[in-house]
């Protein structure tokens, strides 16, 4: 498999990207998520090795010395990155690739993989968006504000993106994301 099989997927945080991946993987056997590091604490029910890889500072900047990441950001103050290990194993074994990354991922990816498929998902509004991020409850007011304003900076960049998908309604998004990610499949089989 080549790198035109690597899709990458990314949205401002809250835009639904983890539920809608989540929700299409079923349908396609053949697709292999990543697993991102990252030095963030764990949220409550994650599990080191399936949502991410959950690294010290220390370790992380030591791969990122060793050049062990395909791609890494620094985001509101954690680092997260994908193993080239992680993508290559997947690649030499025939399968599809997801990453699920930020803009600045994406980036990075194209220029390492410029073959790769890019999907940007987004809200219909900021509103929508500043309400499913409180509605999640995990961060304080402070940090809603935040990725607000990286949201509306990530948002300016969606025409650098293959595909702009809005997540409006999650049924007809989820829909249309599966209708996407099939017909990328087919082209590349």
């Amino acid at each position: 498999m080549s790198e035109s099989g690597i899709i990458v997927i990314s949205a401002p945080s809250g835009a639904g990207k983890g539920t809608l991946v989540a929700r299409i993987l079923p349908f396609y056997p053949e697709l292999a998520l990543t697993v991102s590091a990252t030095t963030r604490p764990p949220r409550t029910g994650e599990e080191n090795g399936r949502e991410y890889y959950f690294l010290s500072r220390q370790d992380f900047e030591a791969g990122i010395e060793k050049g062990a990441f395909a791609e890494w950001a620094e985001v509101h103050g954690n680092l997260y990155g994908t193993f080239k290990t992680e993508i290559d194993r997947l690649l030499l074994r025939g399968r599809h690739v997801l990453l699920e990354l930020d803009v600045q991922g994406m980036l990075s990816m194209k220029a390492q993989y410029p073959a790769l498929t890019s999907i940007f998902i987004v809200p219909p509004d900021m509103e929508v968006l500043k309400e499913r991020l409180t509605r999640r409850g995990t961060e304080d007011a402070a940090v809603v504000a935040v990725r607000l304003q990286t949201a509306a900076r990530e948002m300016e960049r969606q025409q650098e993106f293959d595909y702009v998908l809005v997540n409006d309604d999650l049924d007809v998004a989820t829909e249309a994301l599966k209708n996407l990610v099939g017909s990328i499949l087919n082209s590349h089989r």
